[in-house]
């Protein structure tokens, strides 16, 4: 069984606009001959694909980049969760900016979404800003994993607003948060996240990490960090689930191994499992 951990789709209304937004900005950057987009950003092409790559489920991690979007975005991931049952699960969103953040978390529970994604590039914030704080400890309280962009992004390339210090000070701080650092701890950062990441109680996902860093490490990081804390994930649409899952495939991973990082996991962590 597959369960991506990791994948972005856009209402119909607005995934055109995103798309070619979020494509212009890409191709400026340094990551333009890694990243092309294969979907159209549309939940309907993710599953399409999904079909195509043996992905049994998906989990798409919106993102409100205004406070203002908040209950919007919420109630759309609720909408796409019933539609494709079984097969997407959402993780809800907030800004930590917005006055009504921790009444929202409390909603995103009620709604059934599965977690929270925070992208502090996007949302203008620093991983480690105390501001935070009152976030991460609600979503411990209520049992919500949280999962950050972790590392370099396209759209901040001089400044990197959640390390993998930054995710070993607020594991160290909120022992009892389900957070997740996504591009294995972070984007580019590879060197710090063994330094700083490796061995904390953290979930490292494998977001747009194919071909960015060498298997080796991504080996070293796995059997250091242990595989029960490692989730499949993609970053579709600018990754392939498949070229995530042909890495994962050709490392020398026992078959425990790739069963955690594959199914299991993310089974317990979004209480798949019973558990």
């Amino acid at each position: 069984m597959y369960i991506d951990f990791h994948t972005h789709a856009f209402t119909e209304t607005i995934a055109e606009k995103a798309m070619t937004n979020l494509t212009r900005t890409m191709m400026e950057s340094d990551f333009r001959d890694k990243a092309l987009p294969v979907t159209n950003g549309t939940v309907n092409e993710l599953v399409g694909k999904m079909n195509e790559w043996g992905v049994d489920m998906s989990v798409i991690l919106p993102i409100a980049t205004k406070p203002s979007q908040q209950h919007t975005i919420n109630n759309w991931a609720k909408s796409v969760q019933e539609e494709f049952t079984g097969r997407l699960l959402c993780f809800g969103t907030v800004h930590p900016d917005a006055e009504d953040a921790l009444p929202e978390l409390e909603r995103i529970k009620t709604l059934g979404l599965h977690g929270i994604k925070l992208h502090p590039d996007y949302q203008g914030f620093c991983a480690d800003d105390e501001k935070a704080f009152p976030i991460y400890q609600k979503c411990a309280e209520l049992g919500l994993p949280l999962i950050f962009h972790a590392g370099f992004d396209v759209v901040s390339p001089d400044k990197i607003h959640c390390t993998p210090q930054m995710g070993a000070k607020i594991a160290d701080k909120f022992p009892d948060l389900k957070m997740i650092m996504a591009h294995l701890g972070g984007c580019d950062c590879w060197d710090d996240t063994e330094k700083y990441l490796v061995g904390k109680n953290v979930y490292l996902d494998t977001a747009f990490t194919e071909g960015l860093l060498p298997d080796e490490q991504v080996l070293r990081i796995i059997r250091n960090h242990g595989s029960d804390k490692i989730l499949f994930a993609s970053d579709c649409p600018w990754h392939p689930s498949s070229r995530e899952m042909k890495m994962l495939e050709r490392l020398p991973l026992t078959e425990e191994e790739r069963q955690n990082i594959f199914h299991r996991n993310a089974e317990k962590l979004l209480g798949l499992n019973g558990e």
